[in-house]
Parts: C-alpha cells; structure tokens; sequence
C-alpha cells in the first residue's frame, strides 16, 4: 500500500552525446521527461518537428505494409492472440534489423505501390466493364456507331425512350413527313424505358427524318466509335483480361513479401521509437555544447539510474525531493494480490499527492464482497481455474489485462469459499441430480449441507450480516481519513472529523440493538442484551451529536453559523444509512444468483429420468447455468465496484493523481529485451 517516492532530477551534458543519452533512457524506461517553461539563458530549442514527421511517415508506410498483407496474406492466429502478447526479441537482433532499415523500407513502399497498383486496375476493369454494358444495346450493330452513310444515304442511329414498336415508328414518320421518299428502320435492341435503333434513309430526307425522331426523344449514343460494337466489346475484354493478369501478378508479388512481416513490424516500432526520442529531443534546452534534461525518476531507481548514465556518458546529474507545491507523477507499489486491483483504483483516479494508496485495503474488502454477491463454489472453482490456467498459459499477455485476471482469479476463490459456506453447487444441482435421477430422498437441507446457513432459507439472517459488513467496509473507509489526518499531523481534524463520527454511529448502532426494528430483522429478542447498551448508545449518540454541532463548522467565528453547519453536517448521518441500505446489493445478487441456478436446475428435470431426460437436462443445464454465471459475474463486477467507488472511496478518497508515464520504447508489435525496468 505504498505511491512510490520520486525525484526530481536534472541532468546536464554534453550535447554531442544527446541523442545517445536519450535512447539509453528510453530503454531503462525508468524516467519521465518533463516539459520546459521557458527556456535558460544561452540556451534555445531546436525544431524536430520535420525529423518526427519524417519518422512517424515511414512508421505509417511499415503500418501501411502490414494491413496490405494482411489483406492479400492473412496472418494465421490464434483465438487467444489478445492474451499472447507481443514477442519479445533480444537487443541484438532488434538492431540488426534496424540496420536494413532503407532496404525494409524500399520493400514496404513496393508493397504499397503494388497495392496502388491493384486498385488503379480494378478502376480500370470496372472502367471497361461499364463501357461494355454500354455497349450491349448496340451489339447487333454491323456498322460503326459513328458511321455517317455513303454518297446518298445517312444512317442515324439513336435510342428513343419508351417502348415503341417498329410499327409506331413507321407510322410516326409516314404522319409527320409523307413526303418521305423511303426509310428502312432496324430496332438493334428494347429495354423497358428504351429502344435502340437504326434509320437509313436518303442524304436529302436525314433533316426531317431526324426532326421527327427528336420529337419522340431521339438521342445519339454518347460514345461513338470507330469500329463496329462487337470488334469494340472483343478489344475492351483483351484489355479486361491485360489488366486482370496484370492483377494477379500483383497480387503473387505482395504474397511474395510475406516473409518480411516481422521485419516491417520491428522496422515499424523502430521508427516510431525514434519519432518518439525526437520529441523529446525538440524539448531540450541546448546551447553549443550542452544540453539540459530534467524529469522524475522513482527514489527506488535512482541509483541504478545514475549509475547506468554516469558510467556511459560524461553528464552532471542532480536529484531533489520533488516540492511541495508540484503535483508529482503517480507510481503504485503494492504486493502480487493487491496489484490486481490497480486497474479498478486507476479508473477511479490515481492518489494526488498526500492520499494513501486504498489499494491493499481495498482489495480484500472488493474480492470479499465479490465473492459474497456470486456465492456458488461450481461458479468460484471455475472462474478460479480459467483464469489460473490462462495465466499460467499466457505469461507475457499485456500487464493490466494481466493484472484483472488476477483478480478474477482471487474472486474466483472467494467465491468458492462463500460458495462452501452457503452450500451453493451449481444452484442446488447436486440435489435436484440425486432425486431426478437416481431417485435419492433428499433430507432436510441438502445432501451436501452449508457450512453456515443457506440464504434463500433465510434472507433476513443474510440481509443482517450484509448490513454488518457494509458498516465494517464504511467504518474502514473513515479509519482511512483519519490516518490521512494523522499523517498530515491535523489531530483536531481527526478527532472533529473522524472520531466524533465514530461515537455518534457506534451510539446510533448500540441504540439499535435493543429495539423491535432489529428484533424483526436478526430474530434476536430485545432482552438478549444488557439495559446498559441501550444506555451506552444513549449517551454517545449524545455526546458525538453534541461535538458534531459545535466543532464541525469550527472554521467559522461566527456562532450561528457554525452551529447551522454542524446541524447541516449532523444531517449527513443520513447518507450513512443510504450507504448501509446500499449493501443489501450483497443480498439481492447472491440470492439471484441462487435463485436462477435453481429454476436451471428444475426446467433441465422437467423432462425426468431416462436418457432423453438427461440430454435435455445437460443442455439445460450447460447452456443455463453459462448464461446465468456470466450474467452474474457482470454484475458482481459492477455493484463491487459502485461500493469501492461510492460508498468507500466517497468517506476519505478523492483521487485525480498524474500517472508516471516514463520516457521508454513504447513499442506496437513486439517487446524489446529493456536493460532494466520498473
């Protein structure tokens, strides 16, 4: 339970080593650079940013490379790629390949050229196509369409839309122009809003035959062409076939790249290192032979640190506490069970500075309560060997999906002890297994008994012990502020704030003991216990309602206002009994939890005994008590976290802390073997 102590270091140093110094850093991965304000006397920033750009484009080029052969050479992987991780190479061989780094280059913008060129030919056969089917309606066409006739004769040839008939047309032009020395019309094609024609007719009637049509909609073809409709459709299919093969070549010489996908992958990760460390480099204050570099290092690493730089490298290094008045960057410490709840804190927010780190409380009282809410040992056995067999399977899986199946492997076992103590086994399945079955007279409280009681045969006794475990999980969430207080040495804040609160709830509980509202919850008789408890809550629900009213608006002189304060903050004792009421959530998942597992159980025997009953049984029984576990898990995972996040952090937690965010090879595809690391 610990934020690690870091400190402020400066380095100085010469500036012909720079760029060496920056990527030792980065691959300790121990620092976290931070920006300047404004810049030292004789020294001035230099602008990188065209170098980043430079770097970051040949990054997207090797990214670019990637998703093509993905496209045309699918890598084959696993269903469980997400749990693998990255690889991790040795230094060695990361630099060795970096030293091709123009040759994997040149290979990645041939990749994408040929990718270019793919697309440019599926253009151009989609192109083609489209002229083609342009052509369709002429293909009955022995002339060329843009023929226009001989000495004494024209052709027009057109489309009319509509759905006219060789007849009409006749008649359309004997009514319009009887005159007509003769026409001879051919219709090449129909569709249902055109029809496609060709009119031969004499030089000297093409005027006022062409006028005729126009009237009807005539229209010329909007490609002409030199050579007959069926010779032009034969060259554009050699030309979809050029292009196709054209393609298809392409196509094998992309697949031919396959073998340097790891390359393009480190080159890629190279890069973006390198983009990376030129940031940081445009963030240095530099004169003609120096350079300045300061940051955050934790106190744990310093000396490591400063050892590995100052045997490397000619440099001045200096370190200091980092001042009060800076909001220093975050790093947890905690012990293997208590890390795997990290994430669940760092999505509340980080401690800012002067916050204990919750994390090792909280993490027994969240794989406590989660294992409350499921409460089935099938379900806890089983969450419990998934996730210890995909942790055992996968060992260098990404860090923080690391860390929460840790801790679904920790509820998993919290969940079987509660499970155990409840007699929860898939419901009542063993049970309703034992009657349906092999005809077995089930006593009195199951085959296999409880440990301690069984919820669903007393919800009231289960409620009482929910509450009383809120009111451990709250009254710890207020020890907490007071450690707070007593560590930042505000004794009067401690008693004001914490043990005044104390007195005044543990006399509010000691009242409640005795009376029939307690009674009719925990079946306990109001004479079990002493007349002095009734007494003793008496009394320290006075005096804590008492010092509440004068000492909580302390901070202010004037005495009317101060005692409406203290009323104002004595009101608050009702948000103690909306947290406490809040934890009957224990009581409702773990009940619902049962409850579904047991009508699973008796759908799946509806059918009886036999092997037709037993069929349909496992089904029933897999698919329901699949979809009831995951269910519940869902919300045993939501309702832990509303009480960390509500009702716990809300009694002394604020968070809003900066994460440490060291200076390191913040690679994409694979893990490079670091020197060190946190």
């Amino acid at each position: 339970m610990a934020v690690l102590q870091m400190q402020k270091v400066s380095i100085c140093a010469l500036k012909k080593d720079r760029k060496a110094i920056l990527e030792k850093i980065q691959s300790m991965g121990l620092m976290e650079v931070s920006g300047f304000e404004s810049e030292e006397e004789g020294f001035q920033m230099v602008n990188t940013q065209e170098e980043r750009s430079a770097f970051e484009k040949n990054a997207a080029l090797a990214d670019t490379a990637l998703d093509i052969l993905q496209e045309y050479v699918p890598e084959k992987v696993s269903m469980f790629a997400s749990l693998e991780g990255k690889n991790l190479i040795e230094k060695k061989e990361y630099l060795e390949i970096t030293q091709r780094e123009k040759e994997i280059l040149d290979m990645a913008a041939q990749v994408a050229r040929l990718h270019k060129q793919i697309a440019e030919c599926k253009a151009g056969v989609q192109k083609l196509e489209n002229q083609i089917e342009a052509l369709t309606p002429w293909l009955k066409l022995d002339i060329p369409v843009d023929f226009k006739g001989t000495r004494t004769t024209a052709v027009l040839i057109g489309s009319i839309p509509g759905t006219m008939t060789l007849d009409e047309i006749y008649s359309l032009l004997n009514e319009q122009t009887p005159e007509l020395s003769g026409a001879d019309i051919s219709i090449l094609s129909s569709e249902r809003d055109a029809v496609y024609l060709a009119v031969l007719c004499l030089k000297k009637d093409m005027a006022k035959v062409e006028e005729v049509l126009r009237q009807s909609g005539f229209a010329k073809p909007s490609q002409s062409m030199s050579k007959i409709p069926l010779q032009e459709k034969e060259e554009l299919q050699k030309q979809i076939e050029a292009l196709q093969k054209e393609l298809e070549e392409c196509r094998k010489e992309i697949a031919s790249y396959a073998s340097e996908r790891e390359n393009f992958k480190l080159i890629s990760d190279y890069f973006r290192a390198r983009a990376e460390k030129y940031e940081v480099l445009g963030q240095l204050p530099q004169s003609r032979k120096t350079f300045i570099l300061n940051g955050y290092v934790p106190a744990k690493s310093l000396e490591v640190f400063e050892k590995t730089l100052t045997e490397n490298f000619i440099l001045s290094l200096e370190s200091m506490d980092v001042p009060k008045d800076e909001e220093m960057p975050v790093l947890l410490s905690n012990n293997g069970f208590s890390e795997s709840v990290e994430g669940v804190l760092e999505s509340y927010g980080l401690p800012k500075r002067g916050e204990v780190d919750p994390t090792t409380v909280m993490s027994f009282f969240y794989v406590f309560l989660f294992g409350l809410m499921l409460s089935d040992a099938a379900y806890g056995l089983i969450m419990f060997l998934g996730c210890f067999i995909v942790l055992k399977k996968f060992p260098r899986m990404e860090q923080s999906l690391k860390k929460a199946i840790k801790m679904f492997m920790y509820c998993g076992i919290s969940t079987l002890v509660w499970g155990v103590l409840f007699g929860g086994y898939f419901g009542d399945a063993i049970d309703v297994v034992a009657r349906t079955f092999f005809h077995v007279e089930v006593p009195e409280g199951g085959l296999v008994k409880a440990l301690w009681f069984v919820p669903l045969n007393d919800p009231m006794r289960m409620l009482m012990y929910s509450m009383a475990f809120g009111l451990i999980h709250l009254f710890t969430g207020l020890g907490m502020k007071g450690y707070m207080l007593l560590k930042e040495k505000k004794v009067l804040d401690f008693f004001c704030d914490v043990v005044l609160w104390y007195v005044f709830l543990i006399g509010l509980i000691l009242m409640l003991l005795p009376s029939p509202i307690f009674a009719s919850i925990s079946q306990i008789p109001p004479e079990t216990f002493p007349a002095f408890v009734g007494t003793a809550g008496k009394v320290l629900t006075i005096a804590g309602a008492l010092g509440l009213l004068f000492m909580s608006g302390r901070s202010s002189k004037n005495f009317g206002l101060r005692l409406a304060l203290g009323a104002y903050d004595l009101y608050n004792v009702t948000g103690w009994l909306s947290d406490v009421l809040s934890y009957s959530r224990l009581l409702a998942l773990g009940l619902a939890t049962g409850v579904i597992a047991s009508v699973i159980n008796q759908m799946g025997s509806m059918v009886g005994d036999g092997i037709f009953g037993a069929i349909v049984f496992i089904l029933v029984f897999i698919i329901g008590h699949a979809m009831n576990m995951a269910i519940n898990i869902l919300g045993a995972y939501v309702h832990t976290n509303r009480l960390q996040f509500v009702e716990f952090f809300g009694k002394f937690y604020e968070g809003g802390g900066k994460p440490f965010n060291p200076f390191k090879l913040n690679t994409k595809y694979v893990d490079i073997k670091e020197e060190m690391n946190l």
